[in-house]
């Protein structure tokens, strides 16, 4: 099998299972997200469509390795003779650690999983602060199960004050809430001007958009919708706003009207405003008391959850079926990359400790280990919901038990390292 043969056979299949409307753009060199508009979740219909179509193997591995650009990396990923694409390539994911003196070093990488923590830490990093312990937050960070057993990273019922008060009372910054649910976009879209118009130097402003109405702005989930917070600039321009993305690592400038249509979805609504000149680092008794609030060791709440959602789509509870599998989990890629967060929560207790950076490393093993398992388990819901095999939905409830038991060891081996610490800071 051709690479060419490959590529062809990912043209038919957005053609004819997928309908996909821009397949005039579609050759070896389009680009997956910024050309096709492909998220994360056609990405793997795609491979899932190829196994049947070709015959071929896919690995948990494989399906782990998305990290491509174009059709051409796609078929060359799927290739059953080629070499891992990431080795070859030098890749590394947020928990390699190539850099001389690991943990203990300056950690120059950091975790964009979470588009409010991105924001409202983006200033304390340039500040010196460290920002790590308020990742705590992230790993569980809020979700929902809709009544139809659909899995939402977001929903009319989610806020961030949990979020905000901890930051607030950890870095001394306060955020004040400027968007008003219970006022038109209009009126909103009037206080945004009127604040970026009177916006200081230090202060920060905060908007929840739509990012799937910004198509230009490549992100690998590109979900309908996709409420997302980024931070906004006036320009020299009035039709222009600077745009600061801390999450996707992106800053540049935008037309105003593009942007205002994506503040303006009825999907979105929320912002905060706040000054980093009032930052500062957090007190020991401040942050002790933030880890005995969030640290809830005993429970895996989204894979309780993916089982919940397993489980009424096979016992085919209020008319639910199998194949609707695959759009009740459509959205738990957004969700799995916050377990990146432990990273940053151990490396706060290691540094703090000064345990071996070694440990650190198994550690780390252990939280990819988390993250692969919950892509791939996604994968293989997929083909629950093509198949409707009854026997792989079985088999979806033994890998969330097997991944469960890797969450319950990573908590079990935070909780020790909270304890070593909180003797140290308390005694």
């Amino acid at each position: 099998m051709t690479r060419e043969a490959i590529v062809e056979a990912i043209r038919a299949v957005l053609a004819d299972e997928m309908r996909h409307p821009h397949l005039d753009r579609f050759g070896p060199d389009a680009r997956l997200n910024e050309d096709l508009y492909l998220d994360s979740v056609q990405l793997l219909q795609i491979i899932l469509a190829l196994e049947t179509r070709l015959a071929l193997t896919i690995s948990d591995e494989t399906v782990s390795r998305q990290d491509v650009s174009t059709v051409a990396d796609l078929a060359a990923l799927l290739l059953p003779q080629s070499e891992p694409a990431r080795a070859a390539e030098g890749v590394t994911e947020p928990g390699d650690e190539s850099h001389g003196e690991g943990v203990h070093g300056e950690m120059p990488y950091d975790l964009k999983i979470h588009c409010f923590v991105s924001c409202v830490c983006d200033g304390l990093k340039k500040r010196g602060i460290d920002h790590r312990p308020y990742y705590a937050l992230i790993w569980d960070a809020e979700f929902t199960i809709t009544d139809d057993f659909r899995l939402a990273y977001h929903s009319d019922a989610t806020d961030h004050e949990t979020f905000r008060h901890w930051f607030e009372r950890l870095y001394g910054v306060r955020l004040d809430t400027w968007y008003d649910a219970s006022l038109s976009k209009d009126a909103n879209l009037a206080t945004l001007h009127g604040l970026l118009e009177e916006r200081r130097e230090s202060e920060c402003v905060m908007v929840m958009l739509d990012m799937f109405h910004l198509p230009e702005r490549e992100n690998k989930f590109n979900q309908n919708p996709f409420p997302h917070y980024l931070m906004l600039e006036r320009t020299e321009d009035p039709e222009v706003w600077q745009v600061r993305d801390p999450d996707f690592r992106w800053e540049g400038r935008i037309e105003r009207d593009r942007l205002e249509n994506a503040i303006r979805q009825p999907s979105v609504a929320g912002g905060y405003r706040f000054d980093m000149a009032e930052a500062h680092a957090p007190a020991s008794a401040d942050l002790d008391a933030f880890f005995q609030a969030c640290l809830h060791l005993a429970s895996n709440p989204l894979i309780d959850a993916v089982r919940a959602i397993v489980s009424a789509h096979a016992e085919g509870r209020d008319g639910l079926e199998l194949s609707g599998l695959g759009e009740a989990l459509r959205e738990l890629p957004v969700i799995t990359i916050r377990k990146w967060a432990y990273e940053h929560g151990f490396a706060f207790f290691w540094r703090a400790l000064k345990w071996p950076h070694a440990e650190f490393e198994k550690v780390c093993d252990e939280i990819e280990t988390l993250v692969n398992g919950l892509t791939a388990l996604h994968y293989q819901a997929l083909k629950v919901a093509r198949t409707g095999d009854a026997a792989l939905a079985a088999a979806l409830v033994d890998r969330l038990d097997g991944l469960d038991a890797v969450e319950t060891a990573i908590n079990q081996r935070l909780g020790e390292a909270y304890a070593a610490w909180r003797e140290g800071v308390v005694s």
